[in-house]
């Protein structure tokens, strides 16, 4: 179909101006340099698949990383000796000296590259090699974790390969720290291909073990072209945007240099000192050099900074510690009232005491003017060329100066210096010779720093010269205390900040300011209009947080405690959202290093709102996140009602996924916790309410927050579409009791009550909740004993209005009767008048059990549980986990898993390592394998139950699905279709069905599987003389390993003999199983049986 030609621009620029990336067919084909260019050009990426790319956002300054947890990510071991390097983990070899686990799970599960431990009798160098990449951004960074655990490693080393030359990124040759170490590196702009190895040496007949995980490349690619660019920014040749003060800047932002050499930059002058000093030849201390053949020094630049290579040149200081090393600029003529800018290129490395200066000199009629400090760096930035800039207005001649002074061990600096149009030089007359000017800024800058007569990096006080390890100990060496008052310590009132400097390289810094100057707050911690330190916009190139960092401390005692004050603003946002153009009025808390992140929908990750836009997601696994857990957090809100109602979307996926919370905080008065959820809900969207009550007559603001408990590490909690609207909420699907009584009434006489046994002292109910099968867990509960309802009398719990039911659904819900006989319990469903569709009449015991109502309501309807007193001294009538689902009920422990597990408890069972089995389709995103069909329908649309694996190590853990609990039978036959699916012919998965009661455990089926991608059909004979449960283990018969074990179309057959398959119906199944399994009658506790 064609379409009108009218319609065809707007259709361009539509597809042009989606967000992430441009619309391409499924069989994309990308040029050669778009592969591995950090740029995903293909919907889904598979253009960077193997570069790194599995899944994450592959929006601009994303990063790129690889955990090695699904595959190598395309790094290639290179080595030519037996000193190599594979993909392992620790569980596999918990002898070794390797580490104990991983980074990016921080378990003995997950997985990492490793350096093998083999012993040789020479030096060995065993070197990894990344894919091939194409083009990096000059924002361009490197991360990743190493670990050594033997001292036979003699260096490891990082290089970055492209064209015919190999840089040294990194080196270092110990000593090596234990644990997991953060490496970040810059590989600054590169252009055309290129290829990062990291290798480590081991010393000749000594082991060296070394592990890598979690190499991410952050802010690497080149910006993509635009149809349109934002007002003020660039347009580059390429049709890429830059922002304005990307330009003249000398970095290829636009990746074509088109920002360079664009029409404002020729009048701009540039020093890159590859043929001299240019302008800046008045020196002292300064030495031009490069880093090929450059000394043996530990600090020393590996490349500079204008051609990002080796052969390039910079100016280094090699005056000495205490002398500080000057450059000067020519005169300039008076700039006001424009800006003479000076953009400028720093390292600072190897020493906290090291510091580059900038000074500007005036010549006021007569004399020079003493030199004032524009701008000052101190301590460690890193082995990375920082960008700076200087902005000058000045009624008189002045000159600029850059003072560097080394720490001991340390380097600095200085390249690519780039002066603005409106710097004029004056032109030279005849004179004295070129120099500094008299009396020199050199004295005066000398004059600044104290005469003493210790060794550099040692404080002279009184007559002590303190070494460095003593400073800021905690422990006064000075008689006034000098060697303490600039250690952290500060009120900021002093301008030294109290020994706080700024190590910010991005485009935020921290800065002292008073509050007078600062907007809000108005004044600081202390209440005056003091100083304090403020997040300010910077200059810098590469990481974008702020960073300040105290002197070296300590070392310190257990008690030791930072206390601080410090101020959030930000302005008020809505906080109804579903993230599309932003997190509207939330925020992540700061409290904790585990955040929320707002990410776009890619491979195993999809939003709800439109599948394919944008939602906050939560993974226990990221590597920075080492805290209990993380915060999404609104701004203090003003109710808009006395009532209002919160309606969220959330995602809880994963065998091991933790705990997600809403609390609700109001001035003046405790968190109130409002909902949550616990483990894995299967691989869908689920809707959420809660009502937020306010008092009457209050304006007192409150806050919400989410909270995402790190106490699983298996899975992924995620939030989207959150929305807020006055008045109550209408009565939910789904009610746990965990958080509130979900809006049931009592009918005025409050015999029924919510409570949870965690102390062990509740007068009646059961011991535990069915939820969370803990004490700590809640339900509902009512005494049914004669003093509190005689015999006869009823107490019931009545629901909020429920919205007429479009079609059949099914009300499943868990009660608990006390041993003694409580009497009846009746479930009634009031439309126009009330009528009975269940009625109860047993006597209890210890297990939770399930009752189903079927329903339907063409009119508003409320749900009403009565129970009728039998007059029976301490009895009890107990309820929990109500959820009302579309559809009929199905018939007990059966299940087609199309609406979910239909009462199957996927409840980790203690002792098994807490893993629960879950739900998903084979249409659904997953992170983790799964059938691509299901039984039931045989299509991708189609549901099923599934375990993966691959998360269970050596010992034999497993998981259960268990049904709920069956009355005794003679005999019952259980069918059911099973899948298993591992990569490798070693790896193999268990599938055995157990029967479980109070004499203990039966196994009476089982299968293992390796290859068998396909839906194989089970079923088995069982009997028992007393109530029991139907298990379905899984576990591992080998090597941990990717691959799921899924079931579907399970049907208990109560009271009938199991067929055999007849002739038409194909051979009998693999792993039929042993003979039917009878329960031998009165006797011990059945032992469990080994796995067939």
């Amino acid at each position: 179909m064609s379409l009108p030609g009218h319609l065809l621009p707007a259709l361009v620029l539509l597809l042009a101006r989606s967000p992430g990336w441009a619309w391409v067919p499924s069989r994309c084909r990308p040029p050669r340099e778009a592969v591995c260019n950090f740029v995903c050009d293909c919907r889904g990426c598979p253009d960077e698949a193997q570069c790194g790319y599995h899944g994450a956002s592959p929006t601009l300054g994303a990063p790129f990383a690889c955990d090695f947890e699904q595959d190598s990510c395309g790094w290639l071991d290179i080595s030519t000796s037996g000193y190599r390097w594979l993909r392992d983990r620790a569980g596999a070899a918990p002898e070794g000296p390797g580490p104990r686990s991983d980074h990016t799970l921080g378990t003995d599960l997950g997985w990492y590259a490793a350096a093998g431990t083999h012993r040789g009798r020479e030096a060995a160098t065993a070197a990894l090699r990344s894919p091939t990449l194409h083009e990096a951004a000059p924002s361009c960074e490197l991360s990743l974790w190493y670990h050594v655990a033997s001292g036979g490693v003699a260096e490891l080393r990082l290089e970055l390969t492209h064209g015919a030359e190999t840089l040294t990124l990194w080196r270092s040759s110990g000593p090596w720290v234990p644990g997991w170490q953060e490496l970040v590196v810059p590989t600054g702009r590169i252009q055309g291909d290129f290829r990062v190895t990291f290798s480590a040496t081991r010393n000749a007949t000594r082991r060296a073990a070394v592990a890598l995980d979690d190499v991410a490349f952050w802010s690497c690619g080149l910006p993509a072209p635009q149809a349109h660019c934002p007002l003020g920014h660039h347009h580059c040749r390429n049709r890429a945007c830059v922002e304005p003060h990307q330009l003249c800047d000398g970095e290829d932002d636009c990746g074509d240099r088109s920002d360079e050499d664009a029409p404002p930059c020729r009048h701009h002058t540039a020093t890159d000192f590859e043929r001299g000093l240019g302008l800046w030849n008045h020196s002292e201390g300064w030495s031009r050099n490069h880093s090929v053949g450059s000394p043996q020094h530990p600090a020393w630049p590996h490349r500079d900074h204008s051609r990002n290579s080796a052969q390039g040149s910079f100016l280094v200081s090699v005056a000495e510690p205490s002398a500080p090393a000057i450059l000067s600029s020519p005169e300039f003529q008076a700039s006001a009232p424009q800006n003479c800018s000076l953009t400028f290129y720093h390292y600072l490395h190897g020493s906290e005491a090291g510091c580059l200066q900038v000074f500007l000199q005036t010549q006021s009629p007569g004399a020079p003017q003493p030199a004032v400090l524009l701008r000052g760096r101190h301590g460690e930035l890193g082995a990375a060329w920082v960008r700076d800039r200087v902005d000058i207005q000045s009624e008189h001649p002045f000159r600029i100066l850059l003072a560097g002074h080394t720490g001991p061990g340390g380097v600095v600096g200085l390249d690519d210096l780039i002066l603005s149009d409106h710097c004029k030089p004056v032109p030279e007359v005849a004179g004295p010779p070129p120099g500094l000017w008299a009396p020199g800024p050199r004295s005066q800058l000398s004059s600044l720093q104290p005469w003493n007569f210790c060794e550099p990096g040692h404080l002279f006080c009184g007559d002590l010269c303190v070494p460095p390890e003593q400073l800021c100990d905690f422990q006064q060496q000075c008689p006034g205390g000098e060697d303490e008052q600039e250690c952290g310590t500060t009120d900021f009132e002093s301008p030294s900040a109290g020994g706080w400097e700024d190590a910010s390289v991005g485009r935020l810094q921290w800065v002292r300011l008073p509050a007078r100057d600062s907007g809000r707050p108005g004044m600081d911690a202390g209440g005056a209009a003091g100083h304090f330190l403020s997040v300010q916009r910077a200059w810098g190139q590469l990481a974008e947080q702020a960073r300040v960092l105290t002197p070296t401390l300590g070392p310190s005692g257990p008690r030791c405690a930072l206390h601080m004050a410090y101020y959030l603003q930000s302005h008020p946002q809505d906080i109804s959202c579903n993230f599309e153009r932003g997190t509207c009025g939330w925020h992540t808390g700061h409290l904790t290093d585990a955040h929320w992140h707002r990410v776009e929908s890619r491979g195993p990750g999809y939003d709800h709102t439109t599948g394919q836009g944008h939602f906050m997601l939560l993974d226990p696994t990221e590597p920075p996140a080492q805290g209990p857990g993380a915060h999404l957090l609104t701004q203090p809100q003003t109710p808009a009602a006395a009532q209002e109602c919160l309606s969220f979307w959330y995602h809880l996926y994963g065998p091991q996924t933790g705990t997600l919370r809403l609390a609700m905080r109001r001035e003046g008065e405790g968190e109130r916790h409002l909902w949550s959820r616990s483990g894995t809900h299967g691989n869908r969207w689920h809707e959420a309410r809660a009502t937020l009550h306010h008092p009457q007559d209050s304006s007192a603001k409150y806050q919400l927050l989410f909270e995402g408990l790190r106490d699983g590490y298996h899975g992924t909690m995620a939030l989207d579409d959150v929305a807020v609207r006055p008045g109550p909420c209408r009565a939910p699907k789904r009610c746990s009791f965990e958080d509130s009584a979900c809006g049931f009434s009592t009918g005025g006489r409050g015999l029924w009550t919510r409570q949870a046994n965690a102390t062990g002292q509740a007068a009646w109910g059961p011991p535990a909740d069915h939820t969370t099968e803990t004490a700590q867990g809640h339900y509902m509960v009512v005494d049914m004993s004669p003093q509190a309802l005689p015999r006869g009398h009823v107490a019931s719990l009545i629901s909020e209005e429920h919205r007429p039911l479009a079609q059949a659904a099914c009300l499943t819900f868990w009660y608990h009767l006390s041993l003694r006989n409580p009497g009846t319990l009746r479930v009634r469903v009031q439309e126009a008048e009330r009528r009975q569709v269940l009625s109860i009449s047993a006597h209890g015991g210890f297990a939770w059990r399930l009752g189903s109502v079927d329903l339907q309501a063409e009119r508003a309807w409320r749900v009403v549980f009565e129970a009728v007193a039998a007059g029976v001294a301490r009895s009890y009538v107990a309820l929990d986990d109500l959820l009302l689902q579309d559809g009929p009920c199905p018939r007990p422990a059966s299940c087609d898993f199309e609406a979910g597990l239909c009462g199957w408890n996927h409840l980790p069972w203690p002792g098994l390592g807490r893993y629960s089995w879950d739900w998903s389709s084979g249409a659904t995103p997953s992170r983790y394998p799964q059938p691509p069909v299901d039984h039931t329908l045989g299509t991708e649309a189609g549901h099923f139950a599934l375990f993966e694996t691959g998360v269970l190590g050596p010992g034999g853990r497993a998981a259960w699905l268990r049904s709920q609990p069956l009355p005794a039978t003679e005999a019952s036959c259980l069918r059911f279709w099973y899948h298993m699916g591992f990569p490798e012919r070693f790896y193999k998965g268990e599938l055995t069905v157990l029967l479980s009661s109070a004499r203990g455990q039966l196994a009476v089926w089982g299968a293992g599987g390796r290859l068998r991608h396909q839906w194989l059909e089970g079923q088995v004979e069982v009997a028992s003389a007393e109530e029991f449960q139907i298990v379905f283990e899984a576990t591992l018969g080998g090597q941990p390993a990717l691959g799921p074990i899924a079931l579907d179309d399970v049907e208990y057959l109560a009271g009938q003999r199991c067929q055999l398959p007849t002739a038409s119906q194909g051979k009998p199944c693999s792993g039929s199983g042993p003979p039917p399994a009878r329960d031998p009658g009165p006797s011990p506790p059945l032992p469990r049986q080994p796995r067939p």
